[in-house]
Parts: structure tokens; C-alpha cells; sequence
């Protein structure tokens, strides 16, 4: 018997009071959407069903370049009549011999291992519950039991009276099917209720009527199953989950200084005695290597991170490869296409983009080098540009292995500097410099006698 997995994320989220479906809103740099489609891919689900209704045009969009597009079948309620009309919108295309798992996708946190494990719990009754006990069952539906301890419905909130109410353990909305039974109690639910709609949850009640027994499996860890409704509780996931990751990199070897200072926002490898400073940002798909220390403030992107590699405080690296033992910072961007050979330095103030320096070149100070090739053991001195845009297109600058660039020398490309060539500080280089030569590119000095500074105009 094979396993299909319905999401259902139809809903408006009108409380998260955005244009944005609120399944799409990001939670640590990944839409929560996201997230419980990889818990579901992770059961080994055979198919997976997500149950669109609110900007479901936006919704499919967002997965049009994912490599989860082609393992979804796309399913649109055009009209949201409950959670049980949701699931039987996507049920035609179910297999009627397999099992059913139902999450939602604004319970991000899902563990895929709680989900196996209640899939295994449907068994021969064929049908599942995961529950959870909780100090404040506010707003949710209750889990009734007889005597016995056995499950004999679920009662939402709205339809509780003053005794359901007092019970704490509640459902998690999370479900496991026969796909078989599922469709024939779905066909028998009616809106008999406060909210006038289809409830899934009276599946439960019909089993029990059946003479079935209701299978459940408890969980203890609250955040897991933790639906977002608002940005209230969208923003207190979000800083334990970060709290979690951080606990967990440290766990492993990572020196964090401040567990409630680090934000990863998507996934980041980490090699051996790694430092992180306060308020690091890790975004997108990063490896940092072995001995790398990572000063405060700093943001990295889709980068990686050489071994016994320093970055300094409030850099900024996105898109960059960074070889062994660089030097970076503090207050450098590096932005897309950068590459730092091995022992590279980039100082404070220095901006990249689209360039490589070589092993043990030097950008030191206030430089912006774009579009460009520094070759090994170069020296690039403070202020120094390269003028890589004449306004319509791109062109290069290349520095050869142990140039010399003076400082505020303007690089007009294209243009290369030969190997060993140097320019005078101040210089405009306009054409090649050949290997080994001195190019100074300036207007002469002129030195004015019996000058006069202005003074301050009074009134």
C-alpha cells in the first residue's frame, strides 16, 4: 500500500493582512508551503496533492522553477467550504487502495518522522489522529474520549460545550486515511454546524459508528504542529525555530556567541571550529569550511565559505566563492560572481562584483573592482576603480601577477595592466600598460602664487 499526501493551502490568512497567500509568507528565507512539502516528501509519499484556492494562480507560480513542481498535482477549491470539501476536491485523483495523509500548509514545522510514525498508527481501522496536549487548547478542536480512553469524535471549538472545553488535548488538524473509507465518510458530511461547512474532523465520529477504532498518536513538541494565523505567531516561530537551528550547528561543533543572535535562512553546512559573532545572517544554500571566523553583523548568501577564511564585522558576501585563508572585511561587499583565490585579501570599504583575485592579492581600502581579473600576488591601492560601464555595456579590466596599482588610479576598460606594471597614484588609464612599465595618467600640477581662501560671507 503506497502513501499520497494531501496539503491543503486554500485559505485567504485574511489576519495576516497581505496580498501575499499566506501559505507563501517565508519563514527562516523558506515559504511555509515549502516546508510541509518537504516533510511530506520526506514520509516517501508516492504523490503529493496541494489544494489551492486564495491567488492560486500566485501560489502554483511561486513553484514554477521548483523541483517540486513536477511531483505536484495542483488542485483548485474555488470555493472554501471547509476542510473536509478541501480534502474531497483532490480525492479523484487519490487511489483508492492507498493511504492518505492530510497537513496543511500553514503547519510548517512538521517532522517527518511524527508523520511515518502515524501513518504506521492507521492500520487496519483506517483512520489516524495526531493530537496534542497543551496548556492553552484555545480556538481548536477537542479530542473526546470514552472511558475506555478511545477517541469517539473531535468537537470544534465553536460546536464545544463548557465540559469539551476544559479538555486540553486537541487536535492538530493532522490526519493519516484508507483513501477508500475516506471518500465514503466524506460523502456523508454535511454543514450541520456553527461554522456551515464540511468538517473533516467528522470522519471520526462516523468511524466510531462504523465500529471502528480510532487510532491517534500524541506528540510533545508543541512547535511542530503549530499552525500560523497571523504575523504575531508567525514571528514567534520564527525566532524558536532560529533558537532551534542555532542550538542545533552548536550541538555539532559550531561556536555560536549568542544562540539568540544567528539567523539561518535556508541551508548552511558547517566544517570544524567554525565562529559565528552576533547578529550573522546565513540566507539561501552556504558551506562555510573549517576555522572560519565570522565577525557581527555580517550577511552571507549562496556563498562559499574556504577554510581558516576571516571575515570581518558588517561584510556583506552574495554569490561568492571564497577559496582557503581569505582575508575579508570589515565593511566589504562582495557581491554576485566574486571569486578569492587562496589568502586573498579584501579590506574595509572594498566592493566586488564579477571579478576574481588572484592567490595573495591585496584590495585594501575604499576600492570598487567590477568586471574584472586580478591575477596572483597584485596590490591594488585605496580608491581605485574600474570603470566597467560606458552607460550601454560591460567591459574588463585585467591585472596581471604582481602589479601595482596606485591609490585613486580610475582603470577605464578595457584596458590590462601587464605583469609587474605599475600606476601613479591618481592616475587615469585609458590603454594597456605593458609588462614590467610605469604608467602615470595625470594632468600636469600647477602651483598658484598669492592665492586667497575663501572666507565666511557675514551677514
Amino acid at each position: 500500500m503506497s502513501l499520497e499526501v494531501i496539503i491543503l493551502a486554500a485559505g485567504k490568512g485574511t489576519r495576516m493582512y497581505s496580498d501575499l497567500p499566506k501559505v507563501l509568507h517565508p519563514l527562516a528565507g523558506q515559504a511555509m508551503l515549502t516546508r510541509v512539502i518537504e516533510a511530506a516528501e520526506a514520509t516517501g509519499a508516492d504523490k503529493i496533492h496541494v489544494v489551492t484556492g486564495f491567488q492560486s494562480e500566485m501560489v502554483r507560480n511561486h513553484y514554477q522553477d521548483s523541483p517540486y513542481n513536477d511531483r505536484i498535482h495542483w488542485v483548485e477549491q474555488t470555493e472554501q467550504l471547509g476542510t473536509g470539501h478541501a480534502v474531497s476536491q483532490a480525492l479523484p485523483a487519490v487511489d483508492p487502495d492507498n493511504q492518505v495523509l492530510v497537513l496543511y500548509g500553514d503547519v510548517p514545522l512538521l517532522e517527518a518522522e511524527t508523520l511515518t510514525k502515524l501513518v504506521a498508527a492507521c492500520g487496519d481501522s483506517g483512520i489516524a489522529v495526531l493530537t496534542l496536549d497543551t496548556a492553552n487548547p484555545a480556538g481548536l478542536g477537542r479530542i473526546v474520549r470514552n472511558n475506555k480512553g478511545d477517541i469517539t469524535e473531535i468537537v470544534e471549538e465553536k460546536d464545544a460545550n463548557i465540559e469539551q472545553k476544559a479538555i486540553t488535548e486537541i487536535n492538530t488538524g493532522i490526519m493519516a486515511f484508507s483513501a477508500a473509507k475516506l471518500k465514503a465518510w466524506l460523502e456523508k458530511t454535511n454543514t450541520n454546524n456553527a461554522q456551515g461547512e464540511y468538517y473533516l474532523t467528522d470522519t471520526v465520529a462516523m468511524a466510531c459508528a462504523d465500529g471502528l477504532k480510532v487510532s491517534s498518536l500524541t506528540t510533545e513538541d508543541e512547535d511542530s504542529v503549530q499552525g500560523v494565523n497571523n504575523r504575531l505567531q508567525l514571528a514567534e516561530l520564527e525566532r524558536r525555530l532560529q533558537r532551534k537551528q542555532a542550538e542545533q550547528i552548536a550541538s555539532n561543533g559550531t561556536t555560536v556567541l549568542n544562540l539568540d543572535r544567528v539567523e539561518i535562512r535556508g541551508h548552511t553546512t558547517f566544517g570544524k571550529d567554525v565562529v559565528i559573532d552576533i547578529n550573522v545572517i546565513l540566507e539561501g544554500d552556504n558551506h562555510i569550511g573549517d576555522r572560519v571566523r565570522i565577525g557581527p553583523n555580517t550577511v552571507i548568501k549562496n556563498s562559499r565559505i574556504g577554510s581558516d577564511t576571516c571575515i570581518e564585522a558588517f561584510s556583506h558576501l552574495e554569490d561568492c566563492e571564497i577559496q582557503l585563508a581569505c582575508q575579508i572585511g570589515p565593511y566589504a561587499r562582495l557581491r554576485p560572481g566574486t571569486v578569492l583565490c587562496d589568502k586573498a585579501k579584501i579590506g574595509n570599504f572594498v566592493e566586488t562584483k564579477k571579478t576574481v583575485i588572484g592567490k595573495g592579492s591585496k584590495v585594501n581600502h575604499l576600492s570598487y573592482i567590477g568586471d574584472a581579473q586580478v591575477d596572483e600576488a597584485a596590490n591594488v591601492g585605496a580608491g581605485t576603480i574600474t570603470c566597467n560601464y560606458d552607460g550601454v555595456n560591460k567591459y574588463k579590466t585585467h591585472i596581471k601577477s604582481n602589479a601595482f596599482i596606485g591609490s585613486n588610479t580610475a582603470l577605464v576598460a578595457p584596458v590590462t595592466v601587464g605583469m609587474g606594471a605599475t600606476t601613479g597614484a591618481g592616475s587615469v588609464i585609458t590603454s594597456d600598460i605593458p609588462d614590467g612599465q610605469l604608467a602615470i595618467g595625470r594632468g600636469k600640477q600647477r602651483n598658484i602664487p598669492n592665492w586667497k581662501r575663501p572666507t565666511k560671507k557675514t551677514d
